[in-house]
């Protein structure tokens, strides 16, 4: 019989997780932040874009957000540190740390769902 028991789900559901998480982050451990000797699943930099996304989708489903070319062009502004930080990292013009890497992720977390949304509204032809 096949029959998913609890532990079951739980570990597949983790499974998923790790998956999911390796197609997106590198994982680095030396660029992951740790809580008591546990490692997140992603590193800092998309820790701080997923609670960036996450907060503006909480603000916006409490606030009106009134989406213009304006907020759109902040929203793409607001992605640029992010790119700084990971393109000069990545051709080594630089080192950045952990705590740079989140607040620059938390920044282009919040610009990317402003784009994200301004360009399904488009899309819609609600814009």
């Amino acid at each position: 019989m096949n029959e998913l028991t609890p532990l079951k789900m739980k570990t597949t559901f983790f499974n998923y997780l790790k998956i999911s998480s390796q197609l997106f982050c590198h994982r680095l451990p030396d660029r992951t932040f740790k809580l008591k000797r546990h490692y997140f699943p992603v590193c800092s930099r998309c820790t701080g874009m997923y609670i960036g996304m996450f907060s503006f989708f909480i603000f916006s489903y409490f606030n009106l957000v009134h989406y213009s070319i304006n907020f759109t062009l902040l929203g793409f502004l607001m992605v640029i540190p992010t790119a700084i930080d990971g393109f000069t990292q990545l051709f080594g013009l630089r080192e950045s740390n952990n705590y740079l890497r989140f607040f620059s992720g938390l920044i282009g977390g919040i610009g990317l769902l402003i784009l994200v949304i301004s360009f399904k509204l488009i899309l819609l032809g609600r814009y």
